[in-house]
C-alpha cells in the first residue's frame, strides 16, 4: 500500500490498544518482513504522558511491527532531562523490551564510531552535528511522538523536535556540547528542522490523546484531544499537530502565526523533505467521529 507524501490519518479515540494497530495497518507492513527497524520514541524525561511516550502506545506499536516479521527492532534514545538509562528504566522500556523481544539502546553509551557526522554546509549549526548511525544503517525507521508545546525555545515538540533525541550531546572523547549550542542559539527551531533533513522516516505515529498547550516538554496545561495521528510525512503531521494545539488554545506564536509561519515548519518547507504548505496535506479520517475532528483541523490549517 503506497500513500502520497502529505496524507495524515486521523483517528478519534482514547484506546491505544485498538487505535495504534489500526493506524499502523495503513502503511503496508508486508515490506518489513526480514528487515531491520530503528524506533525513535519520546523519552526525554521520566515524566508521565504526554511528557513521554505512553508505555501502552509503545507496546501496541512494537507489537504491530513484530507481526510483520522484521529481523530486528531497536529503540534508541538520548534523554535531555535526566539520565537516559534511568529514564528508560523508570518508564518501563527495558522491561517491555525483554517482554516483547526488541533492543533498547542508550545513545549516551555508544562509541564514536556509532555516530554519523553531518557537515555544516547550509545549516545553522556552527560545526555541523552528529546523529546516531543506527538511523542511517537500518532498513526502516519508525517514530512515535507526543503533542505538546516546548517552553525552552522550541515552541513545539512534535515529530521534528523529537529527532533531537537521536542527535549527540557530546561525541565520545570530545568536549564540544552540541546541545548547549542548540539550546542557546536564536536559530534553534531552524536547526531542529535541519536534523530531520538528514535521515528518513517510514512513518510517524503521534499520540494526541492528551497534550500540553502551555509549558512542555515535561509539564504544562493539559488538554485531551483524544486523537491518534499517523503519516509518512513529518512535516505534514507536525502541521496538523500545530492546528490541534491552536484548536485547544495554545498561545504565543503557535496561536498567533500561521501553521507554516512556525519556524520549525517554515525551515522544513525550505528544505523540501516533506510538504511545503497546508495545501499539500490530505486528512484521511478512519471513522465518522474522526471525520468531524478532521473537518475542524482542516479549518484551522487553512485559516
Amino acid at each position: 500500500m503506497v500513500h502520497s507524501l502529505g496524507e495524515v490519518f486521523v483517528l478519534k479515540t482514547s484506546d491505544r490498544v485498538i487505535g495504534v494497530p489500526l493506524l499502523v495497518s495503513k502503511f503496508g507492513l508486508e515490506d518489513y518482513s526480514g528487515k531491520t527497524v530503528a524506533l525513535k520514541a519520546n523519552f526525554n524525561s521520566a515524566d508521565p504522558f504526554p511528557a513521554s511516550t505512553h508505555i501502552d502506545a509503545l507496546r501496541a506499536l512494537v507489537g504491530s511491527l513484530k507481526k510483520a516479521g522484521p529481523s530486528e527492532i531497536t529503540l534508541a534514545e538520548r534523554s535531555g532531562m535526566g539520565e537516559t538509562e534511568q529514564v528508560l528504566n523508570e518508564m518501563g522500556v527495558f522491561a517491555l523490551s525483554k517482554e516483547l523481544g526488541f533492543n533498547a539502546v542508550v545513545l549516551d553509551d555508544v562509541g564514536q564510531e556509532d555516530w554519523f557526522k553531518v557537515e555544516r554546509k547550509d545549516t545553522h549549526w556552527l560545526k555541523g552535528f552528529y546523529i546516531a548511525k543506527l538511523f542511517h544503517d537500518v532498513d526502516k525507521v519508525v517514530q512515535t511522538c507526543c503533542l505538546k508545546t516546548h517552553r525552552f525555545g522550541g515552541n513545539l515538540t512534535l515529530s521534528l523536535k523529537n529527532s533531537v533525541g537521536l542527535e549527540v550531546k557530546k561525541v565520545p572523547d570530545e568536549l564540544y556540547d552540541y546541545m548547549s549550542e542548540l539550546h542557546s542559539s536564536p536559530n534553534q527551531r531552524r536547526m531542529i528542522a535541519e536534523i530531520n533533513d538528514n535521515y528518513s522516516v517510514d512513518f510517524v505515529l503521534m499520540d494526541g490523546i492528551k497534550a500540553f498547550i502551555t509549558g512542555g516538554p515535561d509539564r504544562g496545561t493539559l488538554v485531551e484531544p483524544n486523537l491518534l495521528l499517523a503519516s509518512r510525512d513529518r512535516v505534514a503531521i507536525d502541521a496538523v499537530g500545530v492546528a490541534i494545539l491552536k484548536m485547544y488554545g495554545a498561545k504565543g506564536k503557535i496561536g498567533e502565526a500561521g501553521v507554516f509561519e512556525q519556524d520549525q515548519l517554515k525551515r522544513a518547507a525550505e528544505l523540501e523533505f516533506g510538504v511545503k504548505s497546508v495545501n499539500d496535506i490530505k486528512l484521511i479520517s478512519l471513522t465518522d467521529e474522526s471525520r468531524v475532528e478532521a473537518e475542524r483541523i482542516e479549518q484551522v490549517l487553512k485559516a
